[in-house]
This record gives C-alpha cells, structure tokens and sequence, in this order.
C-alpha cells in the first residue's frame, strides 16, 4: 500500500513510500539533504518494518529533535497504526 506523510522539524516536508507485506519499498523524500535523503532511501528499500524502526527511530540532526530518519519511522508507525 502507498503512504504520504507531511514531515514535521525538518528540512524535508513530505515521505511517500510503500509498505507490500511489512517490507519497505520506494522510499521517496521530497526536499531535504538530497545525497542524505537519497542514501536513507536505498539503504531500507527490501528492509522489514520493524528493522528500519530499530535501526532509525530517534535520530537526531544537530540540534533539532527529530531528523529525515526519524520522520521515515514516524511515518511507518502512523501507516501500520503502532
């Protein structure tokens, strides 16, 4: 199934991505750090929901608190209702 969310605290102001039985897929961020975005993007393509939550959820950048990170797994948890 398809998901948008609206970021919010950071550079980046939406997320669409895929999620084809709890498998992350086509991740997408509009604006933000592009190189950073992008590698965030690859690096969960294929990944289990609940992985990307362990490895990402809480990621801080610099002095904000959240991060591009961050909102990917704020986004996952509202999309899969935990």
């Amino acid at each position: 199934m398809h998901y948008t969310y609206q970021t919010q605290g950071t550079c980046s102001e939406q997320i669409d991505f895929d999620i084809e039985n709890g498998i992350i897929h086509n991740v997408y961020f509009l604006g933000g750090c592009d190189g950073n975005t992008q590698g965030v993007s690859r690096l969960v393509e294929g990944m289990k929901v609940e992985d990307v939550l362990a490895r990402l959820e809480g990621i801080r950048c610099g002095w904000k608190e959240t991060s591009c990170p961050d909102q990917l797994c704020q986004a996952i948890r509202q999309a899969v209702g935990c």
